[in-house]
């Protein structure tokens, strides 16, 4: 006896997968990324990011099946360490060029932390996503950048300030916004890096 397929299987995971284009799938993280800006993390539904792009909530359901999850995905898909290409031969100004590269994109990556808020310290997913996409590679970034000065000889391998670099900067950039209403923008960085970070490593 032969077997005839069956009908009503149903299209694979893959399958399904395979039906989002990368440009929609771009549509969509923009959307989740900008309706969390918008409206914070807790107001997001998929529904309203369904309505919004003007798909079947279906259609989000068979890629992520939850919003956490949908969310990381826009995270990852989001981010490119912008301090990656920072090498002109001279930690201090690798270090000023950080500063404005940092404070170019302060104001957005900042606000979107602020609208996760109460999700991150609640979801650990969420948090190991938003640690993996948003603060590791920068802070990768820019011990590369810290790495490199040593060997050229500019900084003492056992400096005691080298390790605390990452959060001297970054941070800042992440908690000005709370402390003076305000981002930490390219210039203010700059001044920052100036008057703190390159006195503590004993650079000028």
């Amino acid at each position: 006896m032969t077997h005839q397929p069956a009908e009503d299987a149903g299209p694979t995971a893959a399958q399904a997968r395979s039906k989002i284009s990368s440009e929609r799938e771009r549509e969509f993280f923009e959307a989740v990324l900008d309706e969390i800006r918008t409206n914070g993390y807790e107001s997001v539904t998929m529904e309203g990011v369904a309505a919004r792009t003007r798909c079947g909530k279906s259609t989000l359901y068979r890629r992520w099946r939850t919003k956490a999850e949908f969310v990381a995905a826009a995270l990852r898909a989001d981010r490119q360490p912008r301090c990656a290409d920072v090498d002109t031969g001279s930690l201090a100004s690798d270090l000023r060029l950080v500063a404005a590269t940092a404070g170019a994109w302060s104001d957005r990556d900042s606000s979107l932390l602020q609208a996760l808020g109460y999700a991150l310290m609640t979801d650990s997913d969420l948090r190991d996503a938003v640690r993996e996409t948003v603060v590791a590679p920068e802070v990768a970034a820019l011990e590369a950048v810290l790495r490199r000065g040593v060997e050229r000889g500019e900084v003492p391998a056992d400096h005691p300030a080298l390790e605390f670099v990452p959060g001297m900067i970054f941070g800042l950039a992440r908690i000005r916004p709370l402390i003076a209403g305000r981002p930490a923008d390219a210039d203010y960085l700059a001044r920052y890096v100036e008057s703190a970070v390159l006195p503590a490593l004993g650079l000028a």
